[in-house]
């Protein structure tokens, strides 16, 4: 199989944001928060994109701006912050029809590129070494535990950061995944993960007002198309 094959594209969004309060609909450089995400997805050949939702105006405003787009309504005990992730995929998938590599994205990733959402993709739909991906973002830094003790670096020892062994932080912005494995494991990271590294402005993720403020800093002036070389 490959990309041009087809595969399921999952952009779930809650109506019931905490932290920032309908923050999937605020407005980001003059559209929606979701827009940003969603426009993005929607060029990428062989997507079927499917929009999960609890919410009547997250519904309303994507039918109304994006025919090609299918709403599927979450039940309402998956609305709730609480509400594991990995349950609302299964609910979406079982009402959705079977395509074999299913990609996820977040409505608050907005600056994710079309060239790693390729790139992951390609390598779950036509690599057999591997049957799920998921986006990070190198660190290299020194990093202590709370009791003080050093985690991945000899504090005797001053290495330049640059030349620490370097960690990556899984941080959530796409995954993508085999749909027969995921149903089977409920696990987006399946048993022969890839990992696709991004830069530090892909995985901005909007959780809090300082993201938000940092984000409508930013995206006014960005070009999309360069955000994978960033």
């Amino acid at each position: 199989m490959t990309i041009n094959d087809g595969f399921l594209v999952i952009l779930p969004m809650r109506g019931g944001s905490e932290r920032i309060p309908r923050k999937n609909l605020l407005d980001l450089a003059g559209k929606p928060l979701y827009s940003w995400i969603l426009d993005t997805v929607l060029t990428l050949d062989g997507a079927h994109v499917v929009v999960d939702t609890d919410d009547d105006e997250i519904a309303e405003q994507v039918a109304a701006h994006y025919a090609d787009v299918q709403i599927v309504r979450r039940p309402s005990h998956l609305g709730v912050g609480t509400a594991p992730m990995n349950e609302v995929l299964v609910n979406t998938l079982n009402n959705t029809s079977f395509y074999p590599t299913v990609l996820q994205v977040h409505a608050t990733n907005p600056f994710v590129s079309r060239g790693s959402l390729v790139s992951a993709v390609e390598m779950v739909a036509s690599d057999n070494k591997c049957d799920s991906a998921f986006s990070a973002t190198r660190l290299q830094a020194r990093l202590w535990t709370n009791d003080l003790e050093a985690v991945n670096h000899d504090p005797k020892v001053l290495l330049r950061t640059q030349d620490l062994a370097p960690l990556f932080i899984e941080n959530s912005s796409f995954y993508v995944f085999d749909r027969t494995g995921f149903m089977a494991s409920r696990n987006r990271i399946g048993s022969q993960p890839a990992m696709v590294e991004i830069s530090s402005l892909e995985a901005v993720d909007i959780d809090n007002p300082d993201d938000l403020e940092f984000a409508r800093l930013i995206a006014p002036n960005l070009e999309k198309s360069l955000v994978g070389q960033l």
